[in-house]
């Protein structure tokens, strides 16, 4: 009768569960300084939202980690990091979030994926050029995250600021691009080309119209001005003696007309010109004795 391999299995399973209980249990090895200073950083952060303290915490962490090999420790670094950013932003200091960085990492190029993200959300401008550096190095656009990161810097730095030409560039140099991601990038940056355009042409006719409305208010302020001291100039003159009259209009004659008094041809004018201001003395004051007109 054959005996079932599973009962007969059972005996060397024992046998092989005994000898491996037998052999030495191996110790984890002990976090670093650097691990333990992490956790607290990050219960300060998460669960008392002691920003301040964490942030002091992850510095400490980080003055242990540079008495360490460069290789050594580099998620327990990149997640110093990402605690750090993350308590600036809470405490409104994003500002402060690349030059912090830096000062750990030296420079931009070398800032991993997952911190050089966290940066993005920044000012557009603050992260432009160490972005830039980033894009270029030819060491990090093997990596995985290399597309990702340029599509978000594509979307949230370049198409914001404007600089559609380096965006081009990007698109068309980097072969982290497949072809339906680099003809969606095109395309939004040709959007972004055309609204700019529409722009920079809208703001042209406002500052034109502003400009004529400007030239009408000074032309309309110059007519009024004008009319003011016409007023003030024909009030002045109704206002003098009829001879005063007489004689400010004949020079006004002699500076507007430029005609010779002394001409037989003018006679007739002054003769006209002396009736009808004595037609307008009459109208505007009690009445007055006429002098005598020789004809």
């Amino acid at each position: 009768m054959k005996s079932d391999p599973a009962t007969s299995a059972a005996p060397l399973r024992a046998l092989a569960g005994a000898l491996r209980s037998s052999e030495p249990v191996r110790a984890a090895p002990a976090p670093s300084a650097a691990a333990l200073l992490l956790e607290e950083a990050a219960d300060l952060l998460v669960v008392h939202l002691d920003f301040g303290a964490a942030l002091r915490t992850c510095e400490r962490a980080w003055q242990g980690l540079a008495e360490e090999p460069a290789g050594a420790s580099l998620e327990v670094k990149c997640s110093l990091c990402i605690v750090g950013i993350q308590a600036l932003a809470e405490m409104d200091r994003w500002q402060e979030v690349l030059s912090w960085v830096l000062q750990y990492y030296q420079a931009p190029e070398k800032l991993p994926p997952k911190v050089l993200e966290l940066c993005k959300m920044q000012e557009p401008g603050a992260v432009v050029d160490g972005v830039r550096a980033w894009l270029q190095d030819p060491d990090n656009q093997g990596l995985p995250e290399y597309r990702s990161l340029a599509e978000l810097h594509l979307q949230r730095v370049l198409l914001p600021l404007g600089l559609l030409s380096e965006a081009e560039e990007l698109v068309l140099g980097s072969a982290a691009f497949s072809e339906k991601h680099r003809l969606d990038a095109l395309q939004a940056i040709s959007a972004a080309r055309q609204q700019q355009t529409h722009g920079h042409s809208g703001s042209e006719e406002t500052r034109a119209l502003n400009q004529e409305d400007s030239s009408s208010h000074k032309f309309l302020s110059l007519l009024t001005l004008l009319r003011q001291l016409w007023d003030s100039a024909v009030s002045h003159f109704f206002s003098l003696p009829l001879s005063k009259s007489l004689l400010a209009a004949l020079l006004l004659c002699l500076l507007v007309l430029r005609f010779d008094p002394a001409s037989p041809r003018s006679l007739p004018f002054l003769y006209k010109l002396t009736q009808i201001f004595q037609r307008i003395r009459e109208a505007v004051s009690p009445p007055l004795c006429r002098l005598p007109i020789q004809h």
